[in-house]
């Protein structure tokens, strides 16, 4: 599960770290053809319905003729509403599309087909549950434990922050949609919302005593392939597989972050020194 990360990066180190063309930040962006491109602040503890950097494929072509453009950078809202939506609160609850049922759940199985992206990352947050007793076990997901709210209701939250050990930006794996909201006018911008939403995964040993879900990361050999929409159903399974969490660092971080209002760079900073000043690594 992903339900909180960080993303500190200007749209110009991002440009720079996914190797992508310099873009202007338009001024009359048409938002109905393509999502916009705003500069954001830096955000340390990002919620869900908060706007976020994407990184996306080129823009469809009629027919599919030509050359495919460049990858670009856009501003989505985390969230996905689906095209059928009636309203956009429905993005609340779609902060994340599992990977095990992306390619069938209506929700998500037609963006998943033609609409993938990559979400930047500082790191993401994930909490582990500690017993009063202080006895700890690793979080769970409503969607397979039923007993998911009275367990996290009786238990403290114990946060990690989980990054890169060299500090490059995580790609997280997205996928994206565009909403029209019909009760504001079509030529008003806000009537066109571009929102996403984290695909996760089954955690892997190493992160599966904090959750028992993570997002899918995508490794820079892969960002091509994640956002080519005409990569197949078996190429995009393997991907869903490739998270490089042997380059992962954990660092246990203040329970500060547990509160969105606290939004401060040192929210990344590990509570406990791990020995020299580095992160804890997994392998």
């Amino acid at each position: 599960m992903c339900g909180r990360y960080a993303q500190s990066r200007n749209v110009h180190q991002l440009q720079l770290a996914f190797g992508l063309p310099e873009q202007a930040l338009p001024e009359e962006a048409d938002p109905r053809s393509w999502p916009p491109l705003e500069e954001l602040e830096p955000d340390y503890n990002i919620s869900p319905g908060r706007p976020v950097y994407a990184v996306l494929g080129p823009p469809p072509r009629a027919g599919d003729q030509g050359p495919p453009g460049p990858r670009t950078l856009h501003t989505l809202r985390w969230g996905l509403v689906p095209s059928w939506a009636k309203d956009r609160n429905v993005g609340y609850r779609m902060i994340n599309a599992r990977s095990e049922t992306v390619a069938d759940k209506p929700a998500f199985r037609t963006a998943y087909r033609r609409r993938r992206c990559l979400l930047p990352a500082d790191a993401y947050y994930e909490w582990q549950l500690v017993g009063k007793d202080g006895t700890v076990q690793a979080s769970t997901s409503p969607a397979t434990d039923p007993q998911h709210k009275k367990r996290k209701a009786k238990a403290d939250k114990k946060p990690y922050s989980i990054h890169y050990r060299d500090d490059r930006p995580l790609a997280m794996a997205g996928i994206f949609e565009r909403w029209r909201d019909p009760e504001v006018p079509e030529d008003d911008p806000a009537a066109w919302v571009w929102s996403c939403a984290v695909v996760t995964t089954e955690a892997a040993p190493g992160l599966d005593h904090i959750h028992e879900r993570m997002p899918v990361v995508v490794p820079p050999e892969d960002w091509a392939a994640w956002l080519d929409p005409a990569s197949g159903a078996d190429e995009l399974a393997h991907l869903l597989g490739e998270t490089p969490v042997d380059r992962f660092a954990v660092d246990e971080v203040s329970t500060d972050v547990n509160t969105i209002k606290n939004n401060r760079p040192d929210l990344l900073e590990p509570l406990t020194d791990t020995g020299g000043g580095e992160p804890g690594t997994l392998f």
